[in-house]
């Protein structure tokens, strides 16, 4: 995946300056890492003493370099959020007692709730299209692909792993439409979207993921308004387990 990484630009901002993220295109990728990650211990998905991945995977599932990663969760230690166990079997882990709301930055992504939901929605009214069109167009081998991504899911050491693999995923499902300007018109809203998705618990991540066999079993079954069912639940469901809808409770 290309990275859209901010901090590697002239533009610090350039990355996030589309008008989908106005809610956060004032904050550089570092501080967007810091927000994400600080707002899952805030709510709980990250819990008191849980490792998080390595630096690799994390930029792979937040779409950030390396470098960005490592800055970020430098800044987090200093933050009182994370620390970090040098040496063989250590790592990076929430500490004993996190500092809560110790991260200023987290206020964009919570005042851009409307926008979230905006997006939810967006992508509510394309994925079940797409999913009706991959019930009628999807061949063998988009078919084979879909069934190994969600076994993957299913295999998936954490977070970052899984978050990966989701996207994957569901940019399979446009193409399987063999309609390349519906795919076109997704692209950009999930890519948006992905933009606020946080570390969640994996256990819960695959949960979800029993839609997205059932999505493979319908697609299979050649069974359009029953593969558009199961996007609509799987997207609409956004609504309360993204942060916009644990912050509300």
């Amino acid at each position: 995946m290309a990275s859209s990484d901010p901090d590697e630009t002239a533009d610090p901002g350039a990355a996030l300056a589309s008008p989908a993220l106005s809610g956060i295109r004032r904050l550089s990728a570092v501080d967007t890492v810091r927000a994400r990650i600080s707002l899952a211990v805030d709510l709980g998905l990250l819990a008191p003493g849980e490792w998080l991945p390595g630096n690799a995977a994390i930029a792979a599932a937040l779409d950030v370099s390396q470098i960005t990663v490592r800055r970020a969760l430098v800044a987090l230690g200093r933050d009182g959020v994370l620390e970090r166990r040098p040496g063989r079997g250590g790592g990076t882990r929430v500490v004993a007692e996190p500092a809560r709301s110790a991260v200023r930055e987290t206020d964009a992504y919570r005042a851009a709730a409307d926008e979230v939901h905006r997006l939810v929605d967006q992508r509510l009214v394309l994925e079940c299209g797409l999913a009706h069109l991959a019930a009628r167009a999807a061949d063998a081998d988009r078919l084979a692909e879909l069934r190994e991504l969600a076994e993957r899911m299913e295999r998936a050491a954490d977070w970052a792993e899984f978050h990966r693999l989701d996207e994957v995923f569901h940019r399979t499902v446009a193409a399987a439409t063999g309609v390349p300007a519906a795919a076109a018109d997704y692209e950009p809203v999930l890519r948006d979207l992905y933009r606020y998705y946080l570390p969640y618990p994996v256990e819960r991540l695959r949960e979800s993921n029993r839609e997205h066999h059932e999505l493979v079993a319908a697609l299979r079954a050649r069974d359009a308004a029953a593969a558009a069912d199961v996007a609509h639940r799987h997207v609409t469901a956004l609504h309360r387990d993204m942060f916009v809808g644990l912050d509300a409770r």
